[in-house]
């Protein structure tokens, strides 16, 4: 598919294995969850042990929330959230017997991939609906050593879980593939992986969940991205919300943070 030139191209999950969806349904009804209930963001499933207190000052909630990107920096076909991508559920919500790869599920599952931050944080969520994508974009602030843990933890993941296999409850089992993503060079450290999931449907379709995840560490704050889709996800969108998020958070830091 070829979007409008007003996306910047520069790429996050949804994928098959999911009894609700096959790859190239465009239903709203299949990219989301809307509901009352907390999502899974809200699910404390820790990945790995969680930050510790941040001892430099730190961005205000206000300056978190206007270092966020918008649907407009990523140009069309991106919009506002319509609620939760269903592939969570049904996917990323699985079970493994390495530890590592357990925790990166887990990491993912729970919208935490550096674990809990420590202090000041801001979220935002668009959709693709063309490709049936979701991006979910975080400002936050871990101690800047926790993180660079973190970041080289991640970095062990390509060899680690190169492939494993995963149990869904409502999918069965899918293969799962884990690769380093391609990053721009934005922030004082980053870190990017490309997931796939395959299965079959019960329907008997093959079914594929790609997922790419990136943290960028812009001095004391961190840049956490995760897009992912049904099918293949393209690379564009994660790109430049991290070129475009690198700068709009350096901006904002030189208006001043609160000591902790």
């Amino acid at each position: 598919m070829t979007h409008t030139p007003a996306r910047v191209l520069l790429a996050a999950t949804l994928a098959a294995g999911t009894p609700l969806t096959a790859v190239g349904c465009a239903n709203e009804a299949i990219l989301h969850k809307v509901t009352t209930a907390p999502s899974p963001s809200a699910v404390r499933t820790p990945p790995a042990a969680h930050a510790s207190p941040a001892a430099a000052p730190v961005l205000t909630p206000a300056q978190a929330q206007a270092a966020l990107i918008t649907e407009a920096d990523l140009g069309a076909p991106w919009t506002p959230t319509q609620g939760t991508a269903t592939w969570r559920d049904t996917l990323l919500k699985a079970k493994t017997a390495t530890p590592d790869c357990q925790r990166l599920l887990d990491a993912l599952y729970a919208d935490e991939l550096l674990g809990t931050p420590a202090t000041t944080q801001a979220v935002t969520t668009v959709d693709d609906p063309d490709d049936e994508a979701q991006l979910r974009y975080q400002v936050a602030a871990f101690a800047p050593s926790d993180v660079d843990r973190s970041l080289a933890w991640l970095k062990t993941l390509p060899q680690k879980c190169a492939n494993f296999t995963a149990t869904t409850a409502r999918s069965g089992t899918q293969t799962v593939t884990v690769t380093e993503a391609t990053l721009p060079t934005a922030g004082d450290a980053r870190q990017g992986l490309h997931l796939t999931l395959t299965g079959t449907t019960p329907e008997g379709d093959r079914s594929t969940l790609t997922v790419d995840t990136a943290a960028v560490r812009v001095g004391a704050d961190t840049i956490t991205v995760t897009n992912g889709g049904l099918g293949n996800v393209p690379v564009d969108a994660m790109q430049q919300a991290l070129e475009v998020g690198a700068q709009r958070l350096t901006d904002v830091q030189k208006q001043g943070r609160v000591q902790i």
